[in-house]
């Protein structure tokens, strides 16, 4: 099975099993309550908290968050997104040749993916993974981004992205091809 082949079907599980569930949104963070979050781990609970609503006003990151349909104040989950520059000497070299001389391309980060304990382990991190790179796929009509690039926090994290085509760059750094995006069978 080939690659693109195995990472479409994932998704596409992912997809089809939510369908019987509650209905849910992801939506750019807005007056929600926001103090009632955690996921378990206390950086992404901290930031969430403490951070992120100034991330957005500065325009430093956008935050997106996932609500259910029903309740659109309760946050279940969150990811950032912002714009970063990946040297190309990082790239592995068969994606290298794609980028010309270039020394540097533009790429989207997610900074940060979260779920509360709550919904763990029921399909929402791959939800909200979908949707992240869904809007990083369309932001390219406007402006340019070669990959997807995340930062994995521990192990978990790391073959959570893993499972999703992501290729380990350098330490705890995982990118993923915008043109493997594109195949994706995501939301659109």
């Amino acid at each position: 099975m080939r690659w693109s082949e195995q990472r479409s079907g994932i998704a596409g599980w992912c997809v089809a099993n939510l369908k019987n569930r509650p209905k849910y949104i992801v939506k750019p963070l807005g007056k929600q309550d926001r103090a009632a979050f955690s996921c378990g781990k206390a950086e992404l609970d901290k930031y969430f908290l403490e951070r992120a609503s100034r991330d957005v006003r500065e325009k430093i990151t956008a935050v997106f968050v996932l609500l259910r349909q029903e309740d659109e104040d309760t946050v279940l989950g969150y990811y950032t997104l912002s714009s970063l520059y990946v040297d190309t000497g990082e790239i592995p070299e068969k994606l290298r040749k794609r980028t010309g001389r270039y020394r540097q391309v533009g790429a989207t980060l997610i900074g940060r993916l979260a779920i509360a304990t709550a919904i763990q382990k029921t399909g929402m991190g791959e939800f909200l993974l979908m949707d992240a790179l869904a809007r990083s796929l369309q932001a390219t009509k406007t402006v340019m981004s070669f990959a997807v690039l995340v930062d994995a926090m521990d192990k978990q994290a790391e073959a959570f992205y893993r499972k999703y085509g992501f290729i380990v760059l350098r330490d705890n750094r995982l990118f993923l091809p915008m043109k493997t995006v594109e195949r994706l069978p995501l939301p659109r």
